[in-house]
């Protein structure tokens, strides 16, 4: 069973940078569409950005369009969040999901990580 575990949160100020890797050691993600979200206490969570199992397809949520970066390195068996600018309001525990669908949109969710918080002070 495919087991995300996600790393590089932490505490950074507005306008600076993080990137979260979500890797995973007993299976490969490279068969896998990879999707970030995020969701702060209260709220619901939110799709962040999404890349299929080679790279080819990349979705971002309009809240951080130009601002973070999706990629992954199937060799390495890891997808990495590039987050740049950022800003207050991006503060929320991040998660890494894996589906075996061929697509963002379709299909459910089928693995998710435990989460790696990113906090963006003023």
């Amino acid at each position: 069973q495919l087991r995300p575990v996600e790393s590089g949160g932490g505490l950074v100020q507005s306008g600076g940078s993080l990137r979260l890797s979500c890797a995973a050691s007993a299976s490969t993600l490279a068969y896998y569409t990879i999707g970030w979200f995020r969701q702060v206490p209260g709220k619901e969570r939110e799709g962040v950005s999404c890349i299929s199992p080679n790279g080819g397809s990349t979705n971002y949520a309009d809240s951080v369009k130009g601002r973070f970066t999706i990629s992954r390195d199937n060799a390495k068996n890891t997808v990495y969040l590039q987050m740049n600018g950022l800003k207050p309001e991006d503060t929320a525990v991040y998660y890494c999901a894996a589906k075996t669908t061929n697509s963002c949109f379709r299909g459910s969710w089928d693995y998710w990580g435990q989460g790696t918080q990113v906090t963006v002070s003023s």
